[in-house]
Formats: structure tokens, sequence, C-alpha cells
């Protein structure tokens, strides 16, 4: 906002610009603004395609990498919440990501803590916030495994859960999440999930988890925790879990991360 009266501060010393064109502009200035904060959507346009291509090409450098430069800088290495604690600030004031952020990391702790997993899924790492979130909760001897599609961000988030200290739990494996959960009892020795993070693409929410199950990766007492499912959001896989009788459900009404966009985390418990 402080740009915005700076600039109609400018207009109306210059006397080429006509009034009614300054009111104009900072009308409209006004409701990007407004639109940005309430507004998902728009938030969504401006802060992915719109701020970050900009930023990018001015600086020669993806926000991840930024990201990653920002936690190296001013967090504690071998400390996971210093870590987490980092990256939410840097996203909080600097630049919007699309972590699982503070507000609806509380509800993913308190959830882990419940179901005290010896061996925990992630689809999505993004940064590797989350996996780090995650990592820093599990007991000795537990794993996490997390999947991550984009070779740039799981680059990243090996450098993140290495310098929070946590390697020793987190194996990131990279590709499609569609070709490894078939591959998780024979190649990385698993035998059930005691929890699964869903934080990738909603359009595979849905197909992921009928994966899960018939590939007999779930147990009786599994808990999916899928993030996202108002916004953008996943009716698809609200409507599966909710009416499929192998599944309870509960629903934690949230926020976008860093946003006061209305958001929610569904909880499914798998009943055999």
């Amino acid at each position: 906002m402080t740009y915005v009266f700076h600039l109609h501060r400018k207009m109306l010393e210059s006397s080429s610009v006509p009034l009614f064109i300054v009111f104009i502009l900072l009308f409209i200035l006004l409701i990007v603004v407004l639109l940005i904060r309430k507004n998902g959507t728009a938030a969504l346009i401006w802060n992915e395609i719109i701020r970050e291509k900009v930023t990018n090409f001015i600086m020669n450098q993806s926000k991840e990498q930024r990201i990653l430069n920002f936690v190296l800088q001013n967090a504690v290495r071998g400390d996971p919440c210093s870590v987490v604690d980092t990256i939410d600030k840097y996203c909080s004031q600097k630049e919007w990501a699309m972590n699982v952020g503070n507000e609806k990391g509380k509800i993913l702790d308190k959830t882990v803590e419940e179901v005290n997993p010896s061996v925990a899924l992630e689809l999505g790492t993004y940064c590797g916030y989350s996996a780090v979130r995650i990592s820093r909760l599990l007991k000795a001897g537990a794993r996490l495994l997390t999947v991550e599609f984009n070779p740039e961000f799981a680059a990243i988030a090996k450098q993140m859960i290495e310098f929070a200290g946590v390697q020793d739990k987190v194996k990131l494996l990279e590709g499609p999440s569609q070709e490894i959960i078939p591959q998780l009892k024979k190649k990385y020795e698993v035998d059930t999930l005691d929890f699964v993070f869903l934080d990738h693409w909603k359009d595979r929410y849905t197909p992921d988890t009928i994966l899960l199950q018939e590939c007999n990766l779930l147990r009786k007492g599994s808990v999916l925790l899928a993030d996202n499912v108002i916004f953008p959001g996943a009716p698809d896989f609200l409507n599966y879990v909710r009416k499929s009788p192998h599944f309870q459900c509960t629903n934690y009404p949230s926020h976008l991360e860093y946003m006061q966009v209305e958001d929610a985390m569904e909880k499914a418990v798998f009943l055999g």
C-alpha cells in the first residue's frame, strides 16, 4: 500500500496527468491489492505467474533457489525447527510459496504425533518443508519416503533436508507417484504405510489413494492426510474417501498457506 500512495503523490505532482485518471488507477490498484489478499485464484495468478516470473527473470534464479539460499544464510544447520521457521518467515514476508505453512503445519504435526508412524509417505516434496517438518517428529528408527516429480524441486529439497540434519530419516524418491507407489514394497522394502501425506497434484489424490489400496500398502488404521482440499481443491478425493466404507474422515478447516483464503485438510483413516 505504501507503493500505491507514493504513486498517488507522484501523479498529483505531474500536471500532465488528469485527476480522474489518477483516481481510476488508484481504484484499480486498490482492487488488485484486495483481490490478492482475499481471493485465492487472484493471489495464485499474481504470486505464481506474474510476480514469480518477473523476479526469476530479473534475478536469473528460481524462487525455490531463493528460498534455499535464505535458509542457508539465516537458519541453524542441523536444527529442523529453525529451518521450518526460516522458510515460513521467507514465504510470509518475501515470496509466497506452496508449502503447507505453519497454520496447517500444526494440524500436520498433531496428526503425525497421534499416529507415531514407523513408515510414512509424502507425495509432493517441493522444497522439503513438510519433509523436514514431519521428520523432526519421527521416533528413532522411523523413516519418511517423500516423492517429487520435478527434478529441480528434488535437488532443492535434498539440500534442504541435509541442511536440516534429517537425511537419515528421509529418503527422497524422484519420479511420478503412479510409478513409484507400485515399487514401494519390493524396491523400498515397505510392508504397509502408517501415515501418508498427500500434497502433490490435486488430480492425483484419488488415483494415488486407490493405487495405495490396490498395492496393499494400507493397513487397518493407516492415516491419510490431504492438503488443499478446499483451495485449489480436491473434490473428487473428498467424494471418494467420504463415500467409501473403507475410510473414516475428519475435516480440519484452515487457510491457504500464508494467506487468509479458506482452505482445509482432510484426514482419512483406513478401516480395512
